[in-house]
């Protein structure tokens, strides 16, 4: 059980990065980095996700107008995250991110569950940004007079949910519609081979596309800016404080990327220096476009007009808010290809941060050797990035960008958590490490704002209104014990900012990411934990008590999920857990019962063959264990030791091994 919550020191990580085979080629400098940063923030996120949070949904209010105040506010929470994330990255230049960060201070078991997690954060991430490249590709295709079927391009969900006469016209195979995206899975598969050919080739070509998608992000400002109405800014929050929180909880998924930056520290010249410059630079550049970026768009269309468009159908904002603005096809080709840019510079950064995820998690023996290893002359993890874009290219065929989001999100939201909390607790284990980077949190900072609160304050408060002094007493004291424990207090304001960004998603998010830690967590047990649980030997009353409990609750829980299939949020995934939960625990289960029958556990395969494995299970159940004790006593499967046979040195001469008078 103490393996669960081991940690791994900081110099056994760094140390980690020199083992030969596993090194990864240092090329990166701080204007690759922010360059990096900037790929991958500026993207799906505000071509596509600022029409959903300035709008809202059937489930979720829109912010309105008050979408920018939106982007502050979500700028400020990940402000927090990113100060602790580069701390980390100056001190730690290892890959892994918010997974190697959590194995250095939280534990194995957590940075287990944050290393699966991040899965959605990249991978998943990278399916709603393929999908979003998918649509203005689409768009920037028709403008040259390429029309692809409809059932082309787009997936089932959404399809079904908004246009339901596409999928009656779309071809069927025994009766089934085939709807799917195919440019999605064109444009991860194109990505793979790029980032497979190597690190430099994928960060000079990031930072050409870098360029041109801010370029055309200024075209779409400077051409667009005399369409904007102030007029249409007004209601500012049509749906109050509530409607600006959900929308910085939409666009959150805008930030995502800054901390891509972090999995590629063991590639950086200068680690130290850099890293800090890459989050944090791209950050605030980041934020400013998309302040300047939501005030146009918002003053360009009503909020009125802009609901009842995005509920019919599957649109682009910004293109969509040009032609609304009956703006010349030309300059919407423009913005669409500007786009479509951006899009391939985020899927190249998450497609190049998840497979050095699964490196450092392979290389620490949580997932298979395969993931660790290094191409000999390109030198990048390329079975990994192999095996992340087919994942990333067919999951993007057949899923929806609003669910894709949302999950991605609630990932994100949790490994930052993490990061903030990690920052805590190394300060604590290890005060005297050198810090290039440290989270600032200055002696003046709480006094300051007291000072100027206090003016404003005693400006506007009115002769009754003592319940607002006391309300502001208790801010007061709230402030002075963040300033007693202020080398705490950007990183508990991150968490806290974090949790409450994560409150305002939908429920059906929870629901998919809990099933996705569950299931997580049994292939944890199969496999990464397999030392441990295999271990030892199970004795045949015992083993027929949980064979049956097995037997009874797997089957009960899949009949559950089976019987309130239109109440699930996840209704096949929680099957899919469920059966695969039975399985992992039937294996462990007979191993070991096999262990007390003296017999080597990889006999258990026979568990899976029809028909004789309920003969298998029959003599696990009735023949006696072994008396005494056997050779899977306290420990794995013993094998036997090869024989080593006896060389001799090639300059060997039998006759020194005589005495003198032997020797003629």
């Amino acid at each position: 059980m103490s393996r669960l919550f081991a940690t791994k020191s900081l110099d056994e990580l760094i140390a980690g990065t020199k083992e030969e085979g596993h090194q990864l080629k240092k090329t990166l400098g701080p204007w690759n980095l922010i360059a990096l940063g900037i790929g991958a923030i500026i993207g799906a996120g505000i071509f596509a996700t600022i029409g959903t949070a300035a709008a809202g949904d059937a489930h979720r209010p829109g912010a309105g107008p008050a979408l920018m105040l939106s982007f502050v506010l979500t700028a400020v929470v990940c402000g927090f995250s990113a100060l602790c994330y580069a701390e980390f990255a100056s001190m730690v230049p290892v890959a892994g991110s918010a997974y190697t960060y959590s194995f250095a201070t939280l534990g194995e078991l957590i940075a287990w569950i944050i290393g699966w997690d991040l899965i959605i954060e990249y991978a998943i991430g990278n399916v709603a940004v393929a999908i979003s490249w998918a649509n203005y590709m689409n768009t920037l295709l028709e403008g040259f007079g390429i029309k692809l079927p409809l059932w082309l391009t787009i997936d089932y969900t959404t399809a079904a949910a908004k246009m339901p006469q596409l999928v009656a016209a779309a071809p069927h195979i025994f009766g089934i519609p085939i709807v799917f995206n195919i440019l999605a899975g064109a444009i991860v598969a194109a990505i793979t081979v790029v980032l497979v050919w190597g690190i430099r080739e994928s960060a000079s070509f990031n930072f050409g596309m870098v360029a041109i998608k801010l370029v055309v992000l200024g075209f779409f400002v400077l051409v667009s800016f005399k369409f904007v109405k102030p007029a249409h800014w007004h209601p500012f929050a049509p749906n109050g404080i509530h409607g600006v929180i959900t929308g910085a909880a939409i666009v959150f998924f805008a930030y995502i990327g800054f901390d891509a930056v972090s999995t590629t520290a063991e590639e950086a010249k200068n680690p130290k220096r850099d890293m800090p410059i890459g989050i944090i630079g791209s950050l605030i550049i980041c934020t400013i476009i998309y302040a300047i970026i939501a005030a146009v768009f918002t003053g360009m269309i009503p909020y009125g007009d802009l609901v009842k468009k995005l509920s019919s159908e599957q649109a682009e904002p910004l293109t969509m808010a040009m032609k609304y603005a009956t703006m010349p096809v030309w300059m919407v080709g423009v913005v669409a290809f500007g786009s479509v840019v951006a899009h391939t510079a985020v899927l190249l950064v998450f497609q190049l941060g998840q497979p050095r995820i699964f490196f450092a998690m392979s290389r620490d023996g949580l997932l298979p050797p395969f993931f660790s290893r290094v191409h000999r002359r390109f030198q990048t993890p390329h079975i990994g990035t192999i095996i992340t874009g087919v994942g990333v290219g067919v999951t993007a065929m057949f899923t929806s960008l609003d669910e894709m989001v949302d999950l991605t999100n609630v990932g994100t939201l949790f490994a930052f958590i993490l990061v903030c909390m990690g920052i805590m607790v190394l300060r604590v284990k290890d005060p005297g490490r050198a810090r290039p980077f440290r989270v600032p949190s200055g002696i003046y900072l709480v006094p300051i704002l007291g000072i100027v609160s206090l003016i404003v304050l005693t400006k506007y408060l009115p002769p009754t209104s003592w319940q607002r002094i006391v309300v502001w007493l208790i801010v007061g004291l709230g402030l002075c014990l963040a300033y007693i424990l202020r080398t705490y207090l950007l990183p508990i304001l991150g968490v806290l900012s974090c949790l409450g960004l994560a409150y305002y998603l939908p429920p059906s998010s929870w629901m998919r990411f809990v099933v996705w830690l569950v299931f997580g967590l049994e292939l944890y047990a199969a496999y990464g934990l397999r030392a441990l649980v295999y271990r030892g030997r199970l004795r045949r009353a015992m083993f027929a008590v949980i064979l049956v409990a097995t037997l009874l609750l797997g089957p009960l829980l899949f009949a559950l999920d089976w019987h309130y299939w239109a109440n699930m949020q996840t209704p096949i995934f929680a099957m899919v857990a469920i059966v695969a939960g039975t399985l992992v625990a039937l294996g462990i289960t007979v191993v070991r019962r096999l262990h007390d029958l003296d017999r080597p556990g990889h006999d258990y395969w026979w568990l899976w063959l029809p028909l004789y494995n309920i003969y298998f299970l029959g003599v696990l159940l009735f023949q006696a264990g072994t008396d005494g004790p056997n050779r899977f006593d306290g420990g794995s499967e013993t094998r036997p030791t090869p024989r080593v046979r006896a060389t001799l040195p090639h300059d060997f001469n039998p006759e020194s091994q005589l005495p003198e008078s032997d020797v003629e």
